[in-house]
Formats: structure tokens, C-alpha cells, sequence
């Protein structure tokens, strides 16, 4: 019965560790998108430049600028 008045504490505290641990996983971002990064290697930048989607150059052309 003595270790009773020991275990309860101990499992209480280890319970309010897990759900401590648990909120900042979900708060950090840890369980958002599982699959996008895997997918989003797929898919090709919004920015690109036209030069380096035919030529394979990631040189950008400088603009011309008009008085």
C-alpha cells in the first residue's frame, strides 16, 4: 500500500509530461502535412524562369529598361 502513495505521483507526473510533449508537437507543426513534402518534389517551382525550364540554365536574363 506504501508504494501506491509513490506510483500514483509518479504516473500523474508522467502522464501531464506526455500531454506537455504532446501539445507541443501539435502546435509546432509536427503533424501537418505528412505527404506534401514527399509529393511537392513532383511538382516544379511557380517562379521558375523560362530560360532555365528549356535550357536546364538557372542563369536569369537581366530585363531591358526602357527611358
Amino acid at each position: 500500500m506504501d508504494s501506491l502513495y509513490f506510483l500514483i505521483p509518479v504516473s500523474i507526473v508522467l502522464v501531464a509530461l506526455v500531454i506537455a510533449i504532446f501539445l507541443w508537437a501539435v502546435r509546432s507543426g509536427q503533424f501537418d502535412d505528412l505527404e506534401g513534402p514527399g509529393h511537392s518534389i513532383l511538382y516544379e517551382e511557380e517562379q521558375a524562369d523560362v530560360t532555365e525550364a528549356t535550357t536546364g540554365s538557372s542563369k536569369k536574363v537581366p530585363e531591358k529598361k526602357t527611358p
